[in-house]
């Protein structure tokens, strides 16, 4: 079933067309890559699809309604999350209180018994912090819950991040480059990560330069060349595609993607 549709996306800064006529589809448990090179329109692509831009043309449906012009806030209730390329983690926080923070769509708010800090305020945040710790050990975090997010390494950041956007329980989870930065080792355990939350049944749409991992994990890949799209299919299919090879991944990302 497919969950999550965008079809003839465009918009312009000033004038230049950074996405031109964009549109994919990804069904439930799929992980879709999107890849370019830098200034491509990945992340412009990622931000209309998320409700950060709104987009000139175009249209994008989650779960079968249409909601290209909902703001984050709203897209997140009905089932989308996402990542960011640069860490969004709250440092002086401890692991498992960033991803308490990630669960607050889906408690009950009430301002007299949150005031008055009835009891279900306690069992509900008992719950949070419940489902949390079940999440970090998800992520391989259990052991670092009550440490400072901020004296985590930085792979494990990585992953708590991703937590804290599982935490929502999203649909469809967007992932903006989750391994730039990262070691081989990381990497790897990114991989694995992104492998286990789609057996889940959950949608991801990756955005990512690491090719080996791109060409490793993906269901389907879009290629998108100056915010437009050029080629879109199987791994297989990107990785024996003239045009992609020459133009995207370069002589290095073809020896990449050759050996992934």
């Amino acid at each position: 079933m497919t969950i999550l549709g965008a079809s003839s996306i465009g918009i312009s800064f000033g004038g230049v067309k950074a996405i031109d006529g964009v549109g994919f589809s990804v069904k439930e448990g799929q992980i879709f890559s999107i890849i370019g090179p830098n200034g491509a329109g990945k992340t412009t692509l990622f931000n209309v699809i998320s409700g950060l831009y709104r987009a000139d043309q175009g249209q994008v449906v989650l779960d079968g309604k249409d909601v290209t012009a909902l703001p984050p806030d709203n897209l997140a209730a009905r089932g989308l999350s996402r990542t960011f390329q640069n860490l969004q983690i709250f440092q002086r926080m401890t692991a498992v209180e960033n991803v308490m923070v990630g669960r607050h769509l889906r408690e009950r708010c009430n301002l007299f018994v949150d005031l008055f800090r009835l009891p279900s305020v306690t069992r509900q945040n008992a719950d949070t912090r419940e489902a949390a710790l079940k999440l970090l050990d998800d992520v391989g975090l259990r052991g670092s819950a009550d440490m400072l997010a901020g004296s985590l390494s930085y792979g494990a950041c990585k992953r708590l991040e991703i937590a804290r956007a599982l935490a929502a329980e999203p649909k469809v989870l967007l992932l903006d480059e989750p391994a730039a930065g990262c070691n081989s080792v990381e990497t790897g355990e990114i991989d694995d990560l992104i492998r286990k939350v789609a057996t889940s049944g959950i949608a991801i749409v990756l955005v990512e330069h690491d090719m080996k991992l791109v060409m490793n994990i993906s269901d389907r890949i879009l290629v998108l060349n100056r915010g437009k799209p050029l080629v879109e299919g199987t791994p297989h299919e990107v990785r024996n595609n003239p045009a992609v090879l020459e133009a995207y991944l370069g002589k290095h990302g073809a020896r990449e993607a050759a050996r992934a």
